[in-house]
C-alpha cells in the first residue's frame, strides 16, 4: 500500500494529513516531506493520522526523529486523529508520555 500526504503551509507550520500505511516501504516518503520544515525554529507540525491504518517502528522512527528535531529548533508536532490501534503503539513505547498525541481530530495550526 501507499502513503498520501497533504500538507499545508499556515502562518506558523505545517497542517498534514497522511493517509494509508507507514512502514519501511512508505515512512522515508513521509521523513523526506515533513522533516526539511522541522528544522525551521519555532515551527509547530500538526499530522492528522486519521486515515492511516498501520504503522510499524520504522514509521514510529520517522516520528521519533521529527519530534526530536522540532524539540531543537524550539517547535512542537502534534499528533492527532489517531485509530485506537495506533494510539496504543504509542502508549506501548512510551511515545505518548513524551509526545502530544491526540485520539481526537481537531483544527491544525
Amino acid at each position: 500500500m501507499n502513503i498520501s500526504i497533504d500538507m499545508k503551509e499556515t502562518e506558523v507550520g505545517i497542517n498534514a494529513k497522511l493517509a494509508g500505511e507507514i512502514d519501511a516501504y512508505t515512512a522515508p516518503k513521509v521523513r523526506d516531506e515533513l522533516l526539511p520544515h522541522a528544522g525551521q525554529s519555532g515551527t509547530k507540525i500538526v499530522v492528522d493520522l486519521s486515515d492511516v491504518n498501520y504503522m510499524d517502528s520504522t514509521g514510529l522512527g520517522v516520528f521519533v526523529g521529527l519530534f526530536k528535531t522540532l524539540n531543537e529548533h524550539n517547535g512542537e508536532l502534534v499528533l492527532k486523529g489517531m485509530s485506537d490501534r495506533l494510539k496504543r503503539l504509542f502508549d506501548i513505547t512510551g511515545l505518548a508520555d513524551v509526545m502530544d498525541v491526540n485520539t481526537e481530530v481537531e483544527g491544525g495550526v
